[in-house]
């Protein structure tokens, strides 16, 4: 496997300090299993030479059929195929270099999942200034495994505000398409793996990403990304920690067999009431017979898909004598034709500013990006802006005054 070699100012690097990358062509599914298993591992990472976890519970924790053992193995498979690389400064100035596959070894026995990672890498992945983990909640919102590892890559360096240059070679390694010839040609690089990647990191993710591309005789040879935070927490900002381990809620999770980082995680995302009242559903069906093995992958289940006891539907209503709309109704009527027809002159608005945006170089994108920002001056309206960029709703009437006056042929004109 070719060095992931980054071009990169020493003080950036001890700034810092290093950086892993993840090569391999791995899907969707396996790139969120393997954050899965890191989360549900990662409280024992240097104290256990191994970690256990149910195989209904990994299943609900990714996203797929619980029943579909050849999924499973195949994304196993994958990570112990797939290697970690790394390369940082040591406290003496010296350069470390090192790679390790994903997984040191996995195997199914029983319904559990038995996994390892080797020494070095654990050792690495427990340390947040050499390695951040990602926000569970926002894994889920990725629908394309490209900008899954864009996302992955980048937030390694979120503290610094940038990659830093990497090589066009080392940028298709990340993400998986090195050995397409498809790709050789940046255009195609651009429009099919980069745009396509940074969009989606912008709208569902807590950074946000400009491209830069460095060019020598004209051709692109170094692409490397900005990165600024929008303002979602991190898996580190868990709120008070001490206060959540000492919950009922968390005691009982973990009880069910629910590993500690993860407990925390759900009572974090959905609060102590949320997750007991789903303690309790579990319990419930559990006394009927209808949980199998550990209640854990049930508990994953539940929570994610916010399940609730059984109620027997209510009679239906007798039937009423159909009777004109009353004013009330005609003019609920009538607001919903305006707020259609105001949702479309919005959308035509807002594709002649990506339009226009688009023949603009990423250096102008973020200036003016900064210059808007700096026009704001309600806190409310930026926090919005940094987290929705130019389609935030809440600022639509300022964004439509800003660029009005700087689109040469200005903006659509709202009906009526």
């Amino acid at each position: 496997m070719t060095q992931f070699r980054q071009i990169t100012e020493r003080e950036s690097l001890r700034k810092h300090v290093a950086a892993i990358h993840v090569g391999g062509k791995l899907s969707l599914l396996q790139r969120k299993l393997s954050n899965c298993l890191l989360l549900h591992a990662y409280d024992d990472l240097l104290t256990k030479s191994s970690h256990r976890i149910d195989a209904e519970t990994l299943c609900a924790l990714s996203g797929y059929a619980s029943r579909d053992r050849d999924t499973l193995k195949a994304a196993l498979r994958a990570l112990a195929e797939t290697t970690a690389e790394w390369n940082m400064l040591g406290d003496d100035g010296e350069e470390e270099w090192g790679i390790s596959s994903l997984l040191a070894y996995a195997k199914l026995s029983g319904g559990v999942c038995e996994y390892a990672y080797s020494a070095p890498l654990a050792a690495k992945l427990y340390d947040p200034a050499v390695f951040s983990m990602i926000n569970m909640r926002i894994q889920r919102n990725f629908t394309s495994g490209h900008a899954l590892a864009l996302y992955e890559n980048c937030f390694r360096f979120v503290r610094t505000g940038s990659t830093g240059w990497w090589e066009l070679d080392v940028f298709r390694r990340l993400m998986g398409v090195h050995d397409s010839a498809y790709y050789d040609d940046f255009s195609k690089l651009n429009a099919k793996i980069i745009k396509p990647a940074v969009k989606e990191v912008n709208a569902v993710s807590d950074i946000s990403l400009v491209a830069e591309i460095r060019r020598e005789s004209r051709k692109a040879k170094h692409i490397r990304f900005l990165i600024t935070r929008n303002g979602q927490e991190t898996l580190f900002d868990l709120g008070d920690d001490d206060a959540i381990r000492k919950s009922e809620a968390f005691k009982r999770l973990v009880a069910n067999g629910v590993s500690g980082r993860l407990a925390q995680r759900w009572i974090a995302e959905h609060g102590d009431s949320y997750v007991s009242e789903k303690l309790d559903f579990v319990e419930s069906e559990r006394r009927k017979g209808r949980v199998r093995k550990t209640p854990a992958g049930y508990l994953a289940a539940a929570i994610k898909g916010d399940f609730k006891p059984h109620v027997a539907p209510a009679p239906p209503p007798p039937p009423v004598a159909p009777a004109g709309p009353t004013e009330a109704e005609i003019a609920e009527q009538k607001r919903s034709v305006e707020m259609a027809r105001d949702a479309g002159w919005r959308k035509a608005c807002m594709e002649k500013i990506d339009g226009h945006l688009e023949k603009r170089s990423p250096a102008s994108r973020k200036a003016m990006k900064d210059r808007f920002e700096r026009s704001l001056e309600d806190e409310f309206e930026r926090g919005q802006f940094r987290r929705y960029g130019w389609h935030a709703r809440g600022v639509f009437a300022k964004v439509h005054d800003f660029w009005i006056d700087l689109i040469p042929d200005g903006l659509p004109e709202r009906d009526g």
